[in-house]
């Protein structure tokens, strides 16, 4: 019983929060190595571009447009795209601070 009461306690912020919110946080997990690799890029790419090396922005630029033409890359970038002006008017309190936490936590877990 106690046991029932810890695992449904534990469950209820997942719960909490708006279907919309948990479908977007979902994607964003399954996105946040891709992002995190395009974070990395963008900064090597403007390292490249200060520094005037040109073959190298070249490469770096192709592996970005690899990663924005890959197929279900794009599908979830999609949805994310059509589910944030939901979850950004979301009446459910939790929503935001919710998707703004694993937000950080990714950005943090990155670099």
């Amino acid at each position: 019983m106690k046991a029932l009461l810890i695992l449904s306690l534990a469950a209820a912020p997942a719960h909490a929060l708006s279907p919309a919110a948990q479908e977007f946080m979902s994607i964003t997990k399954e996105l946040e190595p891709v992002q995190c690799e395009k974070r990395q890029l963008r900064r090597e790419m403007a390292r490249a571009e200060i520094e005037q090396r040109q073959d190298d922005l070249k490469k770096l630029r192709a592996k970005f447009t690899a990663l924005d033409k890959d197929k279900k890359v794009a599908r979830l970038e999609q949805r994310l795209a059509e589910l944030e002006p939901r979850v950004s008017r979301s009446s459910d309190p939790d929503d935001l601070p919710a998707i703004s936490r694993q937000q950080r936590e990714a950005f943090y877990r990155c670099d």
